[in-house]
């Protein structure tokens, strides 16, 4: 167990200091690498824009050894709105299982998330629903243009005197661009 926690960690190490900035394209053709430009959004090294589609892979459970085995996972989804000036609204949180196929909706209504405020989103762990393909989709949007929130899943899971944790970011599928 101590071997595949090890293992573990250094993967998901790895995974987050591999990541390399996005890249947009600007009129003309000219690159834009994230975290360019001044102002607020230089700050934390994002773009201002106006609302988001968010995709972030999440594992209700992990195999060990075999497929046989598996460690059950809590996950903990988390959206942080980084503008420190001006809240956003979280439009829709959406589970789906391994299949792609909807498994809840978090949100009966848009809820207002304030200048620097999070809010969590719980699977507890047994919840097996999801599977070990499971993700969240959120949707969000702002009246002005904010920084962009920070989006990501902390899975984790005890036992004994063994631990686990895994943290997944957010993958942005479709940016509402603040129009020049």
């Amino acid at each position: 167990m101590k071997v595949l926690f090890s293992l573990l960690m250094a993967l998901s190490l790895a995974g987050a200091c591999a990541r390399e900035p996005a890249v947009s394209v600007r009129q003309g053709g000219e690159q834009e690498r994230e975290g360019s430009g001044d102002g607020a959004a230089a700050e934390l090294g994002r773009r201002a824009v106006l609302g988001q589609t968010v995709y972030v892979p999440v594992y209700s459970h992990i195999y060990y050894r075999d497929e046989r085995r598996v460690i059950q996972l809590a996950v903990t989804l988390s959206v942080r709105n980084t503008d420190r000036d001006r809240g956003i609204v979280l439009n829709t949180v959406r589970y789906f299982d391994s299949d792609g196929k909807p498994v809840r909706k978090y949100l009966s209504k848009p809820v207002v998330l304030g200048p620097m405020a999070s809010r969590d989103f719980v699977v507890h762990e047994k919840d097996t629903a999801g599977g070990s393909g499971a993700s969240f989709i959120i949707e969000w949007s702002a009246a002005d243009s904010v920084t962009e929130p920070v989006i990501e899943a902390v899975m984790i899971s005890t036992a004994s005197a063994q631990g686990i944790s895994l943290v997944s970011p957010g993958r942005v599928l479709r940016r509402l661009p603040i129009s020049e």
